[in-house]
């Protein structure tokens, strides 16, 4: 069914640093499908605080929140749903009727993967990263039973902050530890950022790792992904995290939850361009 948008059209929106194009196709493909009339648009803005009085203002139904907004917009919505409210950190808001609730649903998609993947909960891991998307994936571990885990973050402050939350240590750089799952959450390897070449650990350390797991989307093949699997590594990709959480972000705006062949085909369909 073609959506033609109208003055009923329900708007959805993303909000990133570096927005792509992933979320609004998935999201205006299933739209287009399900008959629903709503419409899905990606924004930027140095203007946190406006772009979120313009979403209470304008009866936008939701927005997805990316790197870096993922802890500023905390301060700027009326409730956390408990997925944010543990990890203080969100990616998606509501909004109903004005009021607007945030939610984490990168969380959910992280223990799915950990789950859908098998990888051993007794796995030594190093993530490299402590903002927003950090903190969620690192809640997901602990929760999920991996006890033995290093927080590697230049930033002693908010590294070593998320590391005692947690019952973790932390490092500044991996030095020559050895880790069995490594997991990157920090812009290294992304497509337009000043280390999009780099490798966000070295080969050494993805030589020795069973399982490597890159929460960078774009690509969907960043330079530790391919080298991971030129070594034969367990890989876990951002596309797999990305498609994960806008399933569960459509459920929030919408209401409805499409089925798994409707799911896997908005994800062909948003990776096709």
């Amino acid at each position: 069914m073609q959506i033609n948008p109208n003055k009923d059209t329900q708007l959805c929106m993303s909000l990133s640093g570096r927005p792509g194009n992933f979320g609004l196709r998935f999201h205006n493909h299933l739209y287009e499908q399900l008959g629903l009339n709503f419409y899905y648009k990606a924004f930027s803005s140095q203007d946190l605080p406006g772009a979120v009085r313009g979403i209470r203002a304008l009866g936008i139904r939701g927005c997805g929140v990316s790197m870096p907004f993922k802890e500023a917009c905390i301060a700027l919505v009326d409730e956390l749903d408990p997925s944010a409210a543990a990890i203080q950190s969100i990616n998606t808001i509501v909004n109903t009727n004005g009021h607007l609730k945030a939610y984490n649903t990168d969380y959910i998609a992280i223990a799915q993967l950990l789950q859908s993947h098998a990888v051993p909960k007794d796995s030594t891991f190093a993530l490299r990263g402590s903002g927003g998307m950090a903190k969620a994936v690192a809640s997901a571990l602990r929760d999920g039973g991996y006890k033995n885990g290093l927080i590697v973050a230049r930033n002693q402050t908010t590294g070593r902050a998320l590391a005692d939350s947690l019952g973790y240590d932390w490092q500044s750089e991996l030095a020559d530890r050895r880790p069995q799952m490594l997991i990157n959450v920090t812009p290294i390897g992304m497509t337009g950022g000043p280390e999009a070449e780099h490798l966000a650990f070295d080969r050494a350390a993805i030589a020795a790792a069973d399982t490597v797991f890159d929460v960078v989307a774009i690509p969907s093949e960043t330079p530790l992904i391919v080298q991971a699997r030129t070594e034969g590594k367990r890989v876990i990709t951002g596309l797999e995290v990305i498609a994960i959480q806008a399933l569960e972000q459509f459920v929030l705006y919408t209401g409805v939850r499409p089925n798994l062949e409707q799911f896997e085909k908005a994800v062909a369909f948003a990776r096709s361009v």
